[in-house]
């Protein structure tokens, strides 16, 4: 407790960041079909929101190098707070994908604002519990967030008011912590040609992941409301949903770490799969049948990118994990820009159940794919392989973070690993 009481303030900050982030989208879907937005148009807004979080991944090194960590913040939480405001003062096609590109920009930009300071206080003794803390405050923040819909309704100004509220208070913490201003990370690099040599499945299925994962958080509310739940039952649908991913992390990244990391990845795959047709045959029976179809989603579907990450990194040499990790973050961002608008244009065509029909699509060319490279190269020795990490797609900081590196190899001339030899968190 001594080594995380000082990140007590950027935990609270974070939080507030990702109950407001985990919310909005659920929202702004919600919200739009409201106000007679197609379900296309309402993906392509969905894809504004990934672009520009994948620019703010390119980006905000620059930013925290110029004006530091609380200044960088700041100015990020400013232009988000208000353009969460904007959404509903001028509901607008056009006004709303140019906010949700800004607001995407920004939202990257303070998750690697807080996460690279949290990893510039934490040792490597500490490291395992200050991760779990961090996750646990990812888990309660975005799922307990998603109730807020039925408690402040979509329509009229309220809930936007209050997350916009959200993210200015998230201010308050940064801006009073007792902490002096810590190194800005290395900017991260981003060798696409180095990463595909590396592992090509690894690539496809952060891209595969990217796709179906952003589909189920930004156009999964309109497939529970045009199945005919209410609005509670939309916030508890995607709760579930939430959940379900973080049951079976730990279960399947520890049979990872025991077998070849691509017949767990393949398995996994397939269990998306299934429970995506489950849920576009189900659609609109019960809703307990549909909860059920949700979490096994989400317990399928959710841990897919950290099997990924962790297969990349069991190829990686001494200090490419930096690499990867920006890498990989690109290559799911650029899957999630195409996501949203690829299956709400499926949903308009086919009606609400097609969504999970378009995951089992998708997922299904992934499971080619893992059985085209597992004929084109055998598995990882069980000696190379690193222990499985559960990552949170919040920035590139955050696997350096799990894999020990303090963020700062770049200046002092060590490697990841040698940063993260000393413990590596399970």
């Amino acid at each position: 407790m001594h080594a995380i009481r000082p990140l007590i303030p950027l935990f609270i900050a974070a939080g507030i960041l990702l109950a407001g982030n985990g919310v909005q989208g659920t929202a702004i879907a919600i919200r739009g079909a409201q106000e007679g937005f197609s379900t296309s148009l309402i993906g392509l807004i969905g894809t504004a929101y990934f672009v520009g979080f994948l620019l703010g991944c390119l980006y905000i090194t620059r930013l925290l190098n110029a004006v530091g960590h609380i200044r960088t913040f700041a100015a990020l939480a400013a232009i988000t707070a208000s353009g969460t405001l904007l959404l509903v003062i001028i509901v607008d096609p056009i006004a709303w994908l140019l906010i949700r590109f800004a607001v995407g920009f920004c939202f990257s930009g303070l998750f690697t604002t807080i996460e690279s300071w949290i990893n510039s206080g934490v040792r490597n003794e500490t490291r395992g519990r200050v991760l779990a803390v961090y996750r646990i405050v990812d888990i309660f923040a975005v799922t307990g967030a998603q109730f807020m819909l039925p408690a402040f309704g979509a329509g009229g100004f309220t809930l936007f008011a209050v997350m916009c509220l959200m993210i200015t208070l998230s201010l308050v913490p940064v801006s009073l912590a007792d902490r002096s201003n810590p190194t800005p990370p290395a900017e991260f690099r981003f060798d696409l040609k180095g990463i595909w040599a590396l592992s090509p499945l690894a690539c496809i299925g952060c891209v595969t992941i990217g796709a179906t994962n952003s589909a189920f958080r930004l156009i999964g509310p309109l497939y529970a409301e045009g199945i005919g739940l209410s609005i509670s039952d939309v916030a508890v649908f995607m709760s579930v949903g939430i959940l379900g991913g973080a049951v079976l992390q730990y279960p399947l990244g520890y049979l990872s770490d025991r077998f070849d990391r691509r017949t767990v990845l393949l398995v996994t795959t397939a269990g998306a799969v299934a429970s995506g047709l489950f849920l576009a045959s189900m659609a609109g029976t019960s809703p307990s049948l549909n909860y059920l179809g949700i979490f096994l989603f989400g317990a399928f579907a959710l841990p897919l990118y950290s099997l990924s990450a962790a297969h990349a990194n069991d190829h990686a040499k001494a200090g490419q994990h930096v690499m990867v990790a920006a890498g990989l973050m690109f290559f799911f961002s650029l899957g999630a820009s195409i996501g949203p608008y690829l299956s709400s244009a499926v949903v308009e065509l086919f009606g609400p159940n097609a969504l999970f029909t378009y995951t089992s699509v998708v997922h299904g060319a992934l499971i080619v794919v893992t059985i085209w490279r597992m004929r084109a190269r055998g598995p990882v020795p069980a000696e190379s392989r690193g222990p499985f990490s559960w990552l949170l797609r919040t920035s590139p900081v955050f696997p350096k973070m799990a894999r020990g590196n303090n963020g700062n190899d770049a200046r002092n001339g060590s490697t990841s690993d040698e940063a993260s030899s000393i413990d590596r968190p399970q």
